[in-house]
């Protein structure tokens, strides 16, 4: 085989490998194999989505979770599959027809159903691909989308079973209505933007008492000609002699209760509350606790309808005009709220306008706000769902990596309210329900079913009509754990994968989807579908602010890796990834990781000219060398690292203990220390030294496999440590016996403290390379001098040394000083560099740090910024603190060793 060549070149490499390694099936699970199981479940990105930041974080995470398994020997199962993404998926192809200049409702539900199912098979597959870039070892022969034909049957089985247990019924209440796409939407699918506008102080005149007022605040004067009450706080003074009376709704002339309740804040504005329970989810409470009326003022096109109120419309002199408000009949929010509030001014109602920034809810996608909007839709029963969910995280079967995000998963299922499933999209689940002639529903199966239900009750076939509505896209994507497993079917697979081992997710789904999973993976496997669940952070930018398209500080992970490489994106990642905190960052982070990918290649390169490579008569417990002993120590000592950290979900340990190994043990002191006894030949040491060189780089490469899989199977391949694309299934390494390793590391590790120490006097004093200087020890032990002379040719190449001994006169004047166990490293420095400017520059470099640090320290001792200043700011400058403290100390340090 040609020899290695000078870089390592991703761009060749990595298609090479991955369809080496697809095509031999290393990612296949075996559903027959004797070895212990281990399943993660992909969370499906959308089948219209393309690779970003945040995908790129948790497939990371999963793939090197899958990858250290599978070479420890389990029988791995990293389930792929795609979501069908209903309104995502369905704006897409409506865009596409309309720049056809066809609309949906023209061309017809089937008509449009079969452009989506084409567009997917034509479109579909980017991310899956994408995937593949990253290095995703998914078992793709086993990929599933979650409106496949099995995953079809598990959803209707669902939907009826809990239709049938009464856990799933219709009902009126209020929901996030999109204007736009013309459907409910999930809390997720809602973004809070920040709008100025302005808070509206209105007088509500008291009934029988005209030059009596009631004043309340609002941001939205067009929904109150939908107001059906006034709520002032039970124990607040100023209002407690009108409780129990009525108001008069200014405009539409309807008597209002002033109710007591405690949703009313007496601290804020006037301490009375409009209540308009069909446009408001806080009122839609209030209102069912007082059993009040609830009109809907909106439709769902958000234009003003009268016809649930035109009956309570009455002429009120000075506060109230049918006429009026006739007029808004078919005007949007914006046009009624302008005209509402002139006509309140008019009538002199107005008590004044205020500024007022706040948050809207607006559509994430449509972009549009949203309106909360009182509709008959099918409802899941969340709450009664949700117990055996909590117990099962209370009694640990299921626990949360960091373990805090119970707090969060608790806090959410104990206040769930009813979930509204049904959307009204055209792509997606149906609704298996259908009506009859008198509006009885029947949910079945399929429509033959339903037929039979509806004979069986009115003794006769009747004409059904299908529920046009769809099922929230979490719904379905809530049985994934046990559905891409072939339930409702009693499959081999489900019964070997189910429960999984892990989830690994961010914390922004942990309602929306972790919850879910275990609601409905509890009700219909009686077990958790996942045992442990790894929350991680979201990506942010270098200074930790989230990324967003508008800020423009969005990164591609494709533009990184076709930069990089997907390995040096890869240990970037799990490099950053602590319990629970968010990953900054930026193509400087990847790039500084690239010269880890080069470094591992060119230590591989100086190996392979010296002769390095796999010997199968090697074994450690035989190395008698100190040097040899030392470096198998120290792989075994990673190799502990390593595996805990990866047990434990900290990536970042993890890669900081092969960084560690590989950069620091590996290149910088072993293979230099190895130098010269390489270049003796053939001799007993020389081929121990190989032999413990080769032993160490395969075990570098299994251990940086996981978050570097290409580089480490392309170095593995080409030394011959196995077949072709095998590294992905070699055996996990494991600790082995060395004789003597506290020897050997005392010996080895007084080397390195010694050549580092001078190294960095040599550096603070900023002595030129090419200036060599005496590096004498004082009150030095005698084994201490013994060792110094075993490894003189060492320490004089690596510390620049002109010579190494013992200090035998007095000490010589313009020494640097620095204590190393028992004895003082002496570094002569007179007539080398010019003492007093050196001592000048350390301390005015000293001075600048401390009044850095001394600034930064002000700032965060100053609570006001602390509470105003953003999360991320206070952070960076408690790392300045910190960094600017530490630089005083070690200027300060450097300058006591000048004495």
């Amino acid at each position: 085989m040609s020899m290695l060549d000078k870089n390592f070149s991703p761009a060749e490499a990595e298609p090479r490998l991955y369809e080496g390694w697809e095509r031999s099936g290393a990612f296949a699970c075996d559903p027959g194999s004797a070895a212990a199981p281990f399943t993660i479940m992909i969370p499906p990105p959308n089948v219209t989505g393309s690779l970003h930041m945040g995908h790129a974080l948790t497939f990371t995470v999963q793939d090197a979770l899958v990858r250290f398994r599978r070479m420890q020997g389990r029988d791995v199962l990293w389930q792929p599959g795609t979501d069908h993404a209903g309104i995502a998926t369905q704006m897409v192809v409506e865009r596409l027809l309309a720049a056809e200049g066809i609309s949906r409702q023209a061309l017809g539900r089937e008509a449009f159903l079969e452009r989506v199912w084409q567009w997917k098979a034509e479109s579909g597959g980017t991310i899956t691909r994408q995937l593949r870039r990253l290095g995703a070892s998914l078992d793709w022969p086993r990929e599933r989308f979650t409106m496949d034909a099995g995953l079809s049957v598990a959803v209707r089985d669902v939907f009826v079973t809990l239709y049938r247990q009464g856990l799933i019924y219709r009902d009126r209440r209020l929901v996030n209505w999109d204007p736009k796409f013309q459907s409910a939407i999930s809390d997720l699918e809602v973004e809070a933007r920040e709008i100025k506008g302005h808070l509206w102080h209105i007088r509500y005149p008291i009934a029988d008492e005209p030059d009596h007022f009631i004043v309340v605040a609002t941001t939205r004067p067009e929904t109150m000609l939908g107001d059906t009450a006034v709520a002032v706080h039970p124990d607040d003074p100023r209002w407690r002699d009108l409780i129990g009376r009525h108001a008069v709704l200014p405009l539409v002339g309807r008597r209002l209760p002033i109710v007591a309740d405690t949703y009313s804040d007496p601290a804020k504005g006037s301490g009375a509350v409009k209540i308009t329970p069909a446009h408001d989810f806080n009122d839609f409470a209030v209102g069912q606790r007082h059993d009040l009326p609830m009109p809907s003022v909106l439709d769902r096109e958000a234009l003003v309808t009268l016809a649930e109120i035109a009956d309570a419309l009455e002429a009120v002199e000075g506060v109230a005009d049918p006429g009026f408000v006739r007029a808004l009949e078919g005007r949007s929010r914006e046009d009624a709220r302008a005209a509402i509030v002139a006509e309140l001014d008019r009538l002199g109602l107005l008590e004044k306008t205020e500024p007022h920034t706040h948050q809207v809810p607006h559509g994430d996608r449509s972009g549009v706000a949203i309106e909360p909007l009182l509709t008959t839709q099918w409802f899941c029963n969340a709450a009664v769902l949700a117990e055996p969910a909590i117990a099962a995280v209370e009694d640990g079967r299921t626990q949360f990596v960091p373990k805090q995000w119970e707090n969060t998963f608790f806090a959410w299922l104990r206040d769930i309210q009813p979930w509204c499933i049904s959307r009204q999209l055209w792509w997606g689940h149906r609704i298996p329900a259908w009506y009859g002639p008198d509006g009885a529903v029947f949910v079945a199966h399929d429509e033959a079913a339903a037929a039979a239900l509806a004979r069986a009750q009115y003794g006769r076939d009747e004409p059904l009509t299908r529920d046009e509505d769809v099922l929230d896209t979490w719904f379905s994507s809530g049985l994934w754990p046990f559905s891409t497993l072939g339930w409702p079917e009693d499959t081999a697979e489900l019964a070997r994968y189910y429960p999984t081992d892990v989830l690994v997710t961010g914390f922004d789904i942990i309602f929306f989807w972790v919850a879910r999973m275990m609601m409905l993976g509890l009700h219909f496997r009686k077990e958790v579908p996942f045992r442990t669940v790894y929350i991680h952070g979201l990506v942010r930018d270098e200074r930790g602010q989230k990324m967003s398209k508008s800020k423009g500080n969005s990164i591609d992970p494709l533009e990184l890796i076709d930069r990089f490489g997907a390995d040096a994106l890869r240990f970037t990642i799990c490099a950053l990834t602590g319990p629970g905190r968010d990953v900054k960052l930026g193509a400087a982070r990847v790039e500084s990781y690239r010269s880890f990918v080069t470094k591992l290649w060119n230590a591989a390169r100086f190996c392979e000219m010296n002769g390095i490579g796999p010997d199968p008569a090697f074994d450690p417990a035989a190395a008698r060398l100190p040097l040899a002993r030392w470096l198998l120590d120290a792989a075994n000592a990673a190799i502990l690292q390593a595996t805990a950290a990866l047990d434990a979900y900290r990536l970042d340990e993890y890669a900081a203990a092969c960084y560690r190994f590989t950069w620091n043990t590996y290149c910088d002191w072993f293979l230099e220390f190895a130098k010269p006894v390489l270049a003796e030949g053939d001799t007993a040491a020389a081929r121990e030294v190989r032999g413990a060189a080769a032993y160490a780089l395969g075990v570098i490469l299994r251990l940086l496999h996981p978050a570097m899989p290409f580089v480490t199977e392309e170095l593995w391949d080409r030394f011959g440590y196995g077949a072709p694309c095998s590294l992905i299934r070699a055996p996990w390494p494991v600790a082995a016996s060395v004789a003597a390793p506290e020897a050997a590391r005392a010996e080895l590790d007084w080397v390195v403290r010694l050549i580092g120490e001078v190294r960095a006097v040599r550096s603070e004093m900023n002595v030129p390379p090419s200036v060599r200087a005496p590096v004498l020890l004082r009150d030095a032990a005698p084994e201490t001098l013994a060792r110094a002379a075993r490894w003189d040719e060492a320490i004089r190449r690596l510390a620049r040394a002109e010579a190494v001994g013992p200090l035998t006169g007095p000490l010589p004047t313009g020494a640097a000083q620095v204590v190393l166990d028992e004895a003082t490293i002496v570094v002569p420095l007179a007539g080398l560099i010019d003492l007093d400017a050196e001592r000048a520059r350390l301390d005015r470099d000293r001075m600048k740090a401390e009044g850095e640090a001394e600034k930064v320290a002000r700032k965060l001792a100053n609570a006001d910024f602390v509470a105003r200043a953003p999360e991320d700011v206070v952070a960076e400058n408690r790392e300045r603190l910190e960094a600017a403290r530490a630089e005083a100390a070690r200027l300060a340090a450097a300058l006591r060793r000048l004495g």
